[in-house]
């Protein structure tokens, strides 16, 4: 064997490690990139199944928000805080949706249409505050979520699981 046949050899040797090592990684960022999609998404359901978070949902659902930024400065700090933190929980969830670390899936099954009804409720405060604060972004991925999910709801409504799956047996 000649010492070009050798060279030949070994660069082909070298080529085709380095073409596993890439598939070798890809795999290993695909891998990891799931366990992280997953990872998050458990940690999203047990936030929403906390009592903390039930606590915010019911306080949201039954009471009412001032429309203006001189109302809502009047209300105890208390009621504020409640209404700050659940606000706070909606735009981070928007962000997470839409970084693409948890899917819009997991918001529609959870929490669906309470995540729009709670919007309407602050939509008028928010307004306000974007103009008097000055902050555009007040809000804006608790928007953007709500927005969303109202969308996929009237352009493609999903029924039901017990419903569609009525026969759906786990193995």
């Amino acid at each position: 064997m000649t010492s070009d046949q050798i060279a030949v050899i070994a660069n082909v040797a070298l080529a085709l490690s380095f073409i596993v090592g890439l598939i070798f990684g890809i795999a290993q960022v695909r891998t990891a990139s799931r366990d992280r999609r997953e990872r998050l998404t458990l940690e999203a359901l047990r936030e929403f199944q906390s009592r903390e978070f039930a606590e915010l949902m019911a306080y949201v659902s039954i009471s009412n928000l001032p429309p203006t930024r001189e109302e809502f400065m009047e209300m105890p700090t208390s009621e504020r805080a409640r209404f700050m933190q659940y606000a706070q929980e909606m735009e981070s969830l928007g962000i997470m949706v839409a970084e693409g670390l948890i899917g819009m899936d997991l918001v529609d099954k959870t929490l669906g249409s309470f995540v729009t009804t709670t919007w309407d409720k602050y939509k008028t405060l928010f307004s306000d505050l974007r103009r008097k604060q000055p902050d555009p972004f007040l809000g804006e991925y608790f928007q953007w979520l709500a927005e969303r999910i109202e969308e996929r709801m009237r352009l493609s409504p999903r029924k039901p699981f017990h419903e569609s799956h009525s026969g759906f047996m786990p193995k």
